[in-house]
C-alpha cells in the first residue's frame, strides 16, 4: 500500500512547520553537553517543546530519570521512534546525538495527529546513556517495548546508509595486584603489577592474527602505579572487545581474559576480572530499511544498503533489534571521509547547518517510514516475516 500523495505532503509540512523549533532544540542540546545518565536538561527540553504542543509526556521511565515516553493514535500496529541525546566526555556531541534528539521529535510530532487515522500508534521513546550506560537495555528489560511491533532511530554519518552493521561488544577491566618494593633499593623483592598489565597488551596484540574479520578489541591503562620509585602493587586497565555477533564475542573474550590470567602468572602477581555486559548486535530489517530508503529518495537522497569501505562499531539499539525489527540509518553530515563520530570536526559538523538539514530530513523520512508501517499490512507483513525467519539470534 503506498501512502497517498497529500498524507506525505501533510507529513512534510508537520516537519517544517517545526523547522525553527527543532534547530533550536538541537542547538541547544549541542551546546550543553550531557553525559550518560545525566542528560536533566536534554530531556526537560524535549518534554517542553512536545508539551508545548498539546502531549503529554510520561517520565521518568523505566526507574531512568532522563527517559521519557510520548505516545499518540491507536489500533492493532504501534511503530516506536528512538530519541539519544548524550554526549561524550570532553569532546560532547561528536555523535550527533543532538541531531538523532531533534530528528525523533520532529518525525513524532509530524506523525502524532495522523496516527489513529493511519491505523496504529506511534511512541517517541527517550532513551538515555548510549555512550557505554546501555539505557535502551534497561529500558528494554524495564518493559517499555513491550507491544512495539517496530522501532526505528537514524545516525549522523559521513555518508548516507539505509543500513550498516553494529558489533556485539563487551567490557572488561582488569584488576593487577603485585608487591610493592624500592625500585632501586630492593627491585627483586617487588612484584610489578604495573608489567603484568603492560603484558597484557603485547599478548591480545599477539593473538590478533587469530581473531575474525569485524572483531576490535582495544584498550587503555587506568592504573599506571603510584610513583616512579615503587616497584608498581597496583595497576589495571579496561578493554573492550568486539564482534560481528555474539558467539565471536565469547570467543574472543576468552582470549582477552586469557592473556590477563598469562600475563599475571608470567609476573607473579594476581588479577581480577570484572565484565561488564555492553550491547548486541544490531539486525537490521531490510524490509523496513528499503521503505525508509525509498523515502528517502523521494526526498532527494540516496542512501546505500551496505558500504564494505566503513566500519563499524557498537550501539544499545542492537539489543533493541533482537527484540522487535529495528532500523539504525545512517546519514550524511559531511563529505564522505571529511570526519567521523567521536572526532572534534564531527561535533562541529553536528551544529552545522548541513547538520540541520540531514536531521529535518530524517525526520521526513522516518515520519514518512512510520506511516507506511502503520497503514500498510503488507509491510507489516514483510517486516514480521523478516524477523521471524532471521536466524537463532546469539
Amino acid at each position: 500500500m503506498t501512502l497517498r500523495d497529500d498524507t506525505l505532503q501533510r507529513l512534510d509540512d508537520g516537519v517544517d512547520r517545526l523547522r525553527d523549533a527543532l534547530t533550536a532544540l538541537s542547538l541547544r542540546i549541542h551546546a550543553h553537553p550531557e553525559l550518560r545518565f545525566e542528560e536533566h536538561r536534554a530531556a526537560a527540553w524535549i518534554a517542553e517543546l512536545l508539551e508545548a504542543h498539546g502531549h503529554a509526556v510520561e517520565r521518568p521511565l523505566g526507574g531512568l530519570a532522563t527517559a521519557f515516553r510520548a505516545r499518540a493514535g491507536g489500533g492493532p500496529a504501534r511503530v516506536a521512534i528512538l530519541a539519544e541525546y548524550d554526549a561524550l566526555p570532553e569532546i560532547g556531541h561528536a555523535c550527533g546525538h543532538n541531531l538523532i534528539a531533534a530528528g525523533a521529535v520532529g518525525a513524532w510530532l509530524a506523525l502524532a495527529p495522523l496516527a489513529e487515522e493511519l491505523g496504529g500508534a506511534v511512541d517517541l521513546v527517550g532513551t538515555p546513556a548510549e555512550e557505554g550506560g546501555g539505557g535502551k537495555i534497561i529500558l528494554l528489560r524495564e518493559g517499555v517495548f513491550d507491544g512495539v511491533d517496530a522501532a526505528m532511530m537514524f545516525h549522523p554519518f559521513d555518508r548516507d546508509l539505509v543500513s550498516h552493521p553494529a558489533l556485539a561488544s563487551v567490557w572488561i577491566t582488569m584488576s593487577f595486584r603485585g608487591r610493592p618494593a624500592h625500585a632501586a633499593a630492593a627491585p627483586h623483592d617487588g612484584a610489578s603489577a604495573l608489567t603484568a598489565c603492560l603484558q597484557t597488551f603485547s599478548l591480545v596484540d599477539a593473538q590478533r592474527v587469530h581473531f575474525r574479520d569485524g572483531v576490535r578489541v582495544h584498550g587503555y591503562v587506568t592504573n599506571g602505579g603510584q610513583a616512579v620509585n615503587i616497584i608498581p602493587e597496583t595497576a589495571a586497565c579496561e578493554f573492550s572487545v568486539r564482534a560481528r555477533d555474539g558467539k565471536e564475542l565469547e570467543r574472543v573474550k576468552a582470549i582477552v581474559e586469557r592473556c590477563a590470567r598469562g600475563a599475571a602468572l608470567a609476573c607473579g602477581v594476581e588479577v581480577e576480572l570484572h565484565v561488564r555486559q555492553g550491547y548486541r548486535d544490531m539486525v537490521n530489517n531490510m524490509a523496513l530499511a528499503r521503505a525508509f530508503g525509498r523515502h528517502l529518495g523521494a526526498l532527494g537522497r540516496t542512501g546505500v544498503e551496505k558500504d564494505e569501505r566503513v566500519g563499524a562499531g557498537s550501539t544499545d539499539m542492537g539489543d533493541i533489534s533482537h527484540a522487535v525489527p529495528a532500523i539504525h540509518p545512517w546519514l550524511a553530515i559531511c563529505d564522505a571521509d571529511e570526519t567521523l563520530c567521536h572526532q572534534h570536526a564531527f561535533a562541529r559538523a553536528a551544529a552545522s547547518p548541513r547538520g540541520i538539514d540531514t536531521m529535518l530530513a530524517a525526520a521526513r523520512a522516518m515520519a514518512r517510514t512510520a506511516a507506511e508501517y502503520l497503514a500498510d499490512p503488507a509491510l507489516r507483513a514483510a517486516v514480521r516475516e523478516e524477523f521471524d525467519d532471521a536466524p537463532a539470534r546469539g
